[in-house]
């Protein structure tokens, strides 16, 4: 069993910075590339940020600029530094994982429960 799990997120006002943080458990083998999604009302699913096992790093035009993705190995971690939201940037935040949990096995996709964001004066 692999799970994730997120926390951080909350309530902040216009121009305010949020951290969020996500770290795999479970049987882990390895971990391919990790990102964040989130969920808006009235919105479909829309992909944030990612980054590879290879620290390369990739984001959506709305959030380039402003959020920042890194990840810790050693914990199994992903974490998504939010600096001057917007309004538009209120959703659920819900961190994604590429794992394997043997060395034969192929990666699995597997998502952490969802924090919520709101950004809002």
């Amino acid at each position: 069993q692999v799970r994730l799990v997120e926390s951080g997120g909350g309530l902040v006002q216009p121009g305010g910075t949020l951290s969020l943080s996500c770290a795999a458990s479970g049987n882990i083998f390895s971990i391919g590339t990790m990102g964040w999604y989130r969920l808006a009302p009235g919105h479909q699913r829309e992909w944030v940020a990612g980054i590879t096992s290879l620290d390369n790093s990739a984001y959506t035009d709305s959030v380039r600029g402003r959020f920042t993705i890194s990840r810790d190995s050693a914990k199994n971690a992903v974490y998504l530094q939010m600096n001057n939201l917007k309004p538009e940037d209120t959703a659920i935040y819900y961190c994604n994982a590429q794992i394997k949990s043997a060395y034969y096995g192929d990666e699995d996709d597997y998502w952490g429960q969802g924090t919520q964001v709101t950004v809002s004066s």
